[in-house]
């Protein structure tokens, strides 16, 4: 794998023999989420929101690690939190804790040099939250985007249980993959609006029911802002602009 490294205006970027981003991280602040789409990954801890689930999730895979923008916020805003990363590439954990500041491995923190979808098919604990964004060079999830792979996911998710798939597709076919992630999970999945990018990010619940309405979803926001930053209220305008939750309330 031909791994690149660029740096513009204080944000260094993470690219694949190619100029397509594959990760990015503002130096100044390591822990931050740069880009749109990750933010909008962390949109899972709107629906399950501390107020009613405290402590949730308390064990996290994370699929494809990149620059590991997901795993630090993680790592630093839910300490609570036990997560496994699971990484094909030998070279991009490398250079995430040479370049993008990966935290130590530690009783928090593990990392798997492996192929995701063999590790969710083998037996373990169940995990809360199931973070999917894994892609080759030229954008493509391969096995990560097909039925046997989300079965997989839900079988290895506890009872209140999340799967969030970054479906990154520029053919413009991501329903496709929404459909498949519907089947998997008893219809219980849905997709937000495209992103600027063109990234969709799905979510798919299984076990307690997700049912919150968008003033819930503003409120936990805006709670989620204060703790950590992170701003997922844009995302919530552009879901009241959509379809995505019908009379008012985001279910799953």
């Amino acid at each position: 794998m031909n791994i690149e490294i660029s740096e513009e205006a204080g944000v260094r970027y993470l690219h694949f023999g190619s100029d397509w981003v594959q990760g990015a991280m503002r130096v100044a602040r390591p822990w931050s989420l740069e880009l749109e789409y990750t933010r909008e990954m962390m949109a899972c801890l709107l629906l399950r929101p501390e107020s009613e689930w405290p402590g949730w999730p308390k064990r996290v895979l994370l699929i494809g690690l990149g620059a590991a923008s997901l795993t630090k916020f993680l790592h630093r805003q839910r300490p609570s939190a036990k997560l496994t990363v699971v990484e094909i590439a030998p070279a991009v954990v490398a250079v995430a804790r040479q370049h993008f500041k990966l935290p130590a491995e530690d009783e928090r923190l593990r990392i798997v040099v492996g192929d995701g979808a063999d590790y969710v098919m083998k037996d373990g604990r169940p995990f809360d939250l199931i973070l999917v964004d894994g892609f080759d060079a030229r954008a493509r999830a391969g096995v990560l985007d097909t039925l046997p792979f989300y079965l997989n996911c839900r079988a290895r998710l506890s009872e209140r249980g999340l799967l969030v798939c970054n479906l990154l597709n520029h053919r413009k076919s991501y329903q496709t993959s929404l459909a498949l992630l519907r089947e998997a999970f008893d219809q219980r999945a849905l997709a937000f609006p495209s992103c600027d990018s063109g990234n969709i990010i799905a979510f798919a619940a299984r076990g307690e029911p997700v049912r919150q309405s968008l003033e819930e979803l503003r409120a936990s926001a805006q709670a989620l802002k204060t703790a950590t930053g992170l701003n997922l209220l844009p995302t919530l305008t552009r879901l009241e602009k959509s379809s995505t939750c019908g009379g008012g309330v985001l279910s799953l």
